[in-house]
């Protein structure tokens, strides 16, 4: 063997050490949730049924999702979201018929980000010595591994951008490899994975056409300028006609309200009054707090490359909105900017002269926000068995016969949607054959216990007899058809928002 090929098969072994401790970190945390039962019906469970419904060859569909959010009865969840790359993962459950196909799925897929980080970060040290090269290789791919937002999505269960994570690196390595016809493959995927990413795909289009010019490559002016104009377009295709196409309700997702009731008069204000954009993105403070936290913990890197311009479209999305679920960085919104402000911040060192401390200290504060918003709780013992309330809650799942119809509150949806017909107790009673819901604890969608204790009350008043009262967790089993006030016993009426409580959107790390 020479020493070239001694050289790539150590270079392949330490990548391949990383892939596996990307998946094997995420994986766990994502599978620790499922055990504890922290994961919920939102939207593990909504996921779950939609891709259990592409693999019946059917369009996706949700009846968490309708049932609470009082779509018609024939919405699809392509009417809710516009990501049919979903369905790429409907073979998935021809093998293992469960949920938690998807967590392994959303670890397998994040953890093929790790070879394109790599591959980036050789390009963007290509100029470097060879030992400064490989240690900045060997890095990047670890401060991609253990990534915070990837951990913090692993722990809420499953969601679409689990695809979005690397066809996001796999467009940028592309782009800088000058293979432009797989650019265009990736830039359509990711259209095809949420209808906002067709936002980020233009603004790569800008910052593509930008250097291919300078560098005088005719067909990457030609691929990003056709991307500038081609992403745009496809996000308003897909929310103005798409998604209406499939049942949704136009505007249903306009979180702006502070800047106007919809899309042409809130433009409209802001062209007359542009300081409006400052007053929505700067109050509460918790807005300016989370970008001071991203770029923060890449000790603001990433803004010395044009490609932390991508992030742009989706970090305004967040910081403009109304909704204070938008602004914690404990939900899964931070792994779709991950990949861009990692690139980013690997160009940026690629550039320094004196980039070694920088890159260290950037690798440093990475691993320190991943210890605090995942690592720590894997070395925790109780984190890997449920609260005595869920544990009960689990418990009472285990009763309910399978096919049943069940309205089950957030966090036992998803161990129910395999087995029988579910939905998560809301607002609206609905009839079912079981209702299984907390009585100690506030659980999504009610905003305070007392409205949980009520439907008990009005539930035992109206057919319904107890099964089990344990723990907090109260399982009723439906014996008398009579009629219950205010039950909607199908799906249906104007398209319903949540309300989010009153202490979500106050503590960054809390959602």
């Amino acid at each position: 063997m020479t020493l070239l090929d001694r050289a790539l098969c150590r270079l392949s072994r330490r990548s391949a050490a990383t892939v596996a401790l990307c998946f094997a970190l995420t994986c766990a945390i994502g599978l620790q949730s499922w055990i504890s039962g922290r994961v919920g019906g939102f939207d593990l469970g909504i996921f779950d049924q939609g891709v259990r419904s592409y693999a019946q060859v059917r369009l996706p569909y949700s009846a968490i999702k309708n049932y609470h959010h009082h779509f018609p009865p024939g919405f699809s969840l392509l009417g809710d979201h516009f990501s049919p790359v979903l369905a790429l993962l409907a073979p998935l459950y021809w093998i293992w018929n469960d949920p938690r196909v998807l967590v392994l799925s959303q670890s397998a897929l994040f953890a093929a980000g790790v070879p394109l980080v790599r591959r980036i970060t050789a390009r963007s040290f290509a100029a470097a010595p060879e030992p400064a090269a490989r240690a900045a290789v060997d890095a990047a791919g670890l401060a991609y591994a253990v990534g915070w937002p990837l951990l913090t999505s692993a722990a809420t269960g499953f969601h679409e951008v689990a695809f979005a994570v690397p066809l996001t690196l796999l467009m940028l390595e592309r782009g800088l490899a000058r293979r432009y016809a797989a650019v265009v493959v990736c830039a359509v995927l990711l259209a095809c994975t949420k209808e906002d990413l067709g936002l980020m795909v233009g603004a790569y289009g800008a910052v593509l056409a930008a250097r291919s010019r300078r560098a005088k490559d005719r067909p990457g002016v030609a691929t990003g300028l056709a991307l500038l104009i081609a992403g745009p377009l496809s996000s308003l295709a897909a929310i103005g006609w798409l998604i209406p196409l499939m049942g949704g309700a136009p505007g249903y997702y306009w979180n702006y309200g502070s800047l106007g009731p919809d899309a042409g008069r809130a433009l409209s204000r802001v062209l007359s009054d542009p300081l409006v954009l400052v007053s929505a993105a700067t109050h509460p403070l918790v807005k300016p707090a989370l970008v001071l936290w991203l770029l923060g913990s890449l000790l603001f890197l990433p803004l010395g490359s044009p490609t932390a311009l991508l992030a742009l479209p989706l970090l305004a999305e967040r910081v403009l909105s109304d909704n204070p679920n938008h602004w914690p960085v404990t939900h899964h919104y931070d792994a779709f900017l991950w990949p861009v402000l990692l690139v980013a911040s690997v160009e940026t060192l690629g550039r320094l002269r004196h980039r070694r401390l920088l890159g260290l200290g950037a690798l440093t504060a990475t691993v320190i926000a991943a210890s605090c918003l995942g690592l720590y709780g894997l070395a925790n013992p109780r984190l890997w068995s449920p609260s005595p309330e869920r544990k009960a809650l689990l418990q009472a799942a285990a009763l309910i016969p399978d096919g049943a119809s069940v309205e089950a509150d957030n966090n036992a949806a998803p161990h129910l949607t395999a087995r029988t017909d579910v939905v998560i107790v809301d607002e609206v009673p609905h009839g079912r054959d079981y209702v299984l819901i907390q009585e100690r604890t506030r659980v999504f969608p009610f905003t305070d216990v007392t409205q949980q204790q009520a439907r008990i009350r009005l539930l035992l008043a109206h057919g319904y007899t107890t099964v089990r009262r344990s723990g907090g967790a109260v399982l009723l089993h439906r014996t008398d058809r009579q009629p219950i006030p205010g039950m909607t016993a199908a799906p249906g009426g104007a398209p319903a928002k949540d309300l989010a409580p009153p202490d979500i959107g106050r503590n960054l790390f809390r959602g």
